[in-house]
């Protein structure tokens, strides 16, 4: 989660929402790393999680990640949960709930959905308020 924390400092050094997500392998190899970068080059879907699974993807040389842990600094939305559900990531792990647009919990529980093919286990909570400051002090600086 440190490592995911770094990336959301850059996040926020960039102007984009302080959001920084890595992916593992089941070894504990960093295949990749993301932050969110919708400002930055104008993408709506550079969400961390994405830029992150995208670039895991690219490395193991296929879109399927199973093994993989993806560890994300807030709960994901809808986009990102469906991503490493389709992504057949096995494990999520995440620091600050998000209780405006959470896909895993708060809102909606995407990931947990029985009808899906795919269910990750759900870590949550890791490092909650580090990755819940980084926010809000990006905000309150707004």
């Amino acid at each position: 989660m440190r490592r995911a924390l770094a990336e959301a400092e850059r996040a926020a050094r960039g102007g984009d929402v302080p959001v920084g997500a890595v992916v593992l392998a089941s070894d504990g190899e960093l295949l990749a790393t993301g932050h969110n970068e919708r400002e930055a080059i104008g993408d709506p879907t550079a969400h961390a999680e994405v830029l992150a699974l995208r670039r895991a993807a690219r490395r193991v040389g296929e879109w399927r990640l199973p093994g993989c842990t993806l560890v994300v600094t807030l709960e994901p939305c809808v986009m990102c949960a469906g991503a490493l559900v389709q992504a057949r990531v096995d494990r999520l792990v995440f620091g600050a709930l998000d209780e405006k647009a959470g896909a895993v919990g708060s809102l909606w529980d995407l990931v947990r959905d029985r009808r899906l093919n795919h269910r990750p286990e759900v870590i949550q909570g890791v490092l909650a308020e580090d990755c819940a400051e980084l926010l809000t002090r990006f905000f309150r600086d707004r």
